[in-house]
Order: C-alpha cells, then sequence, then structure tokens
C-alpha cells in the first residue's frame, strides 16, 4: 500500500490535505498571535477564516522554517500535514483501502455473479430468500473493522519496516519468479490453519459461522464475515513481507489476485475431471467446503487439506445443482 499511496499523494492527495488543512491556517491561529504578539495577519475570507478557526487547534508537527510568515503560508498551497506524517499515512490509507475494497468487490463479484455464477443455482432448496442481498449487507458492515484491523500492516510497509524492494536486479529475476510460488505456497498453508482453528467449536459459532450461513453462495459471499474472520484470515498475506522479500509491484498485483481469487471460489461452481484438480483447490473445493464445512480449508492448493487429512474430492455426483433439478420438478408438478 506505500506504493499506492506515493502515487494518490503525488495524483491529488497532497491537494485536497493542504486544502482540508492548510499550513496557513496554523500560521494564522491564535495560538501563533499570542506567541508572536501581533495581529498584522492577511486578510481571509469569512468562511476560509471560519474553517481555518475551527481546525486552527488540531495537532500537527511543527512547521517547516519557510512557512513561519504568514503572507507566506498563505500564498502556498501546502499542508499542515506533511506526507510522513503518521496521523495523514492512516487516514489517508484507510479511506483508500476501503474506496479499493468496494470497488474490487463490486467490480469483480457483480461480473461473476453476471458471467460466471449459475443462476438457476439461486434455486436450491438450501438458498436463501433475499441471499444476495444479506450477502452484500455482511460484506458492507464488514469492510470498515476489517480496514481499521489491517492499518498497523499498511502503516508498516509505508514506514518502511517490510521487506519489499523496488529494484528487481537487487535479488534477481529466478527470485522474482521463485517469490510469486513462494507467496503462494506460505500463506496458502498459513490460511489453511487459520481456517482450520476458525471451525474449532470455542470459536466457531460467533467468529466463522456467519460465512458459513450461506451454504450455497454467490459470489457476493467472497468477502461476507464477521470482520476478525477476514481480518485472521488475511494476517499471512501482510505477514509475508515482514519476513521474506517481494517486489513492490509483485506484491500490490498478487493483493488484487488474492481478492479477485476469493471472490471466484464462491461462484458455487462445480466442474469437475479436469487436470489440475487435484492440485488446485478452485471453485469446486470451495462448494464442498460451504456444503459439509470439515473439509477442503486451503485456499489456492490442495497439499495443505491432504496433509491435514481433510481433502475431499470433488465429484459430479457431489454437485448441488442435482438437488436443484428435482426441487425444480416438484414445483413445476405443485403448480399443475
Amino acid at each position: 500500500m506505500d506504493l499506492v499511496l506515493r502515487i494518490c499523494d503525488d495524483l491529488f492527495l497532497d491537494k485536497v490535505w493542504a486544502t482540508v488543512l492548510p499550513a496557513s491556517a496554523f500560521v494564522s491561529s491564535p495560538l501563533v498571535r499570542l506567541v508572536n504578539g501581533t495581529s498584522h495577519l492577511p486578510t481571509l475570507p469569512s468562511d476560509s477564516k471560519t474553517w481555518s478557526h475551527l481546525i486552527s487547534y488540531i495537532p500537527h508537527p511543527p512547521l517547516p522554517a519557510e512557512l513561519s510568515s504568514p503572507s507566506l503560508a498563505a500564498s502556498t498551497l501546502v499542508s499542515a500535514w506533511p506526507r510522513d506524517y503518521i496521523p495523514r499515512q492512516l487516514i489517508s490509507l484507510f479511506v483508500l483501502t476501503l474506496i479499493g475494497i468496494h470497488f474490487l468487490y463490486f467490480s469483480v463479484a457483480g461480473l461473476s455473479y453476471k458471467y460466471i455464477f449459475n443462476h438457476d443455482m439461486m434455486k436450491h432448496p438450501r438458498f436463501l430468500k433475499n441471499q444476495v442481498k444479506q450477502e452484500i449487507q455482511l460484506s458492507l458492515k464488514a469492510f470498515p473493522a476489517m480496514t481499521i484491523f489491517t492499518l498497523p500492516w499498511f502503516q508498516g510497509e509505508v514506514m518502511g519496516h517490510s521487506y519489499l524492494y523496488d529494484d528487481i536486479s537487487e535479488y534477481g529475476w529466478a527470485y522474482f519468479v521463485f517469490s510469486i510460488g513462494w507467496f503462494l505456497l506460505f500463506t496458502d498453508f498459513c490460511i489453511y490453519w487459520v481456517h482450520r482453528w476458525e471451525h474449532h467449536p470455542a470459536c466457531y459459532k460467533w467468529l466463522h459461522k456467519p460465512h458459513h450461513k450461506w451454504i450455497i453462495p454467490s459470489p457476493f459471499a467472497s468477502h461476507a464475515f464477521h470482520p476478525l474472520d477476514g481480518y485472521f484470515q488475511s494476517i499471512p498475506y501482510h505477514l509475508f513481507i515482514f519476513l521474506f522479500p517481494l517486489h513492490r509491484t509483485l506484491y500490490l498485483g498478487l493483493f488484487f489476485f488474492v481478492n479477485f481469487w476469493s471472490i471466484l471460489i464462491h461462484d458455487s461452481d462445480m466442474i469437475t475431471g479436469h487436470p489440475l484438480e487435484k492440485v488446485i483447490n478452485g471453485p469446486a473445493h470451495h462448494t464442498l467446503h460451504h456444503l459439509y464445512f470439515t473439509v477442503n480449508y486451503g485456499q489456492y492448493f490442495t497439499f495443505a487439506d491432504r496433509m491435514g487429512h481433510s481433502y475431499r474430492q470433488p465429484a459430479s455426483e457431489l454437485d448441488p445443482m442435482r438437488q436443484v433439478k428435482p426441487a425444480q420438478k416438484e414445483a413445476s408438478g405443485k403448480q399443475q
């Protein structure tokens, strides 16, 4: 997120912060006038003067020496909160993350729902009334809290405490390619155990059960979690860059891929018989997880489930669509 924050600062956030918290408001604040013993300050328009008065007591770091003059500060569009000021970074990260996850959720889940999800699945006897609406509502409630929980990781990243790097030559192309697979393997294995722990009776009911309300999920169920549930399962993604080097742009791409994959495996699809079925934990595997609860905890691969003896092989006879057709026949028979 440090890359995103840097780009957004360049594009528009510097101007936004300079408008919301201009340095001129603090140079000409009552406190500064008291210290300097002068009232010879530039005359501001009434609305600007009112806003400046309202914000003049907000904490801020010491202003640069070049802005100590009220006339100079008033003529310079710069914020009293510089880029490296932690409160500004936290607020910017919170807003950017919240906007980003909403955009990603509605765009990718919306496209998956329209073009991939089989809408006949909504006729399944265990598909809830108004389920899609409920999935979206739970997701929207969870996003702000999940974002707040994640902020310390993002802030550590912005402050340079991670092993993110910019120059590929620093570790070479071989490591760059290796790090993609290592990221997926590491996070998959960790998420397997986090996910399996969430099914423990001590925490399942209050923590993970809200997500398993969706026996037959739609793509909009991908982020319909209890906020702590969603956060716990995201920890391995953030932890990785504090343990291992990863290219900064690659990390951003993998972050988007993670969310894309989470949406993809919630389309209740049950395509079986493909060559990678025993290696890749795809939609069919995760559909079985929602149906039977204690199988296929993995995210991308099946190796952790095999090691943990929780793997269940997808099969056409387990397809929930097989229950839709009898239900449709029964409904049509009642109408006749």
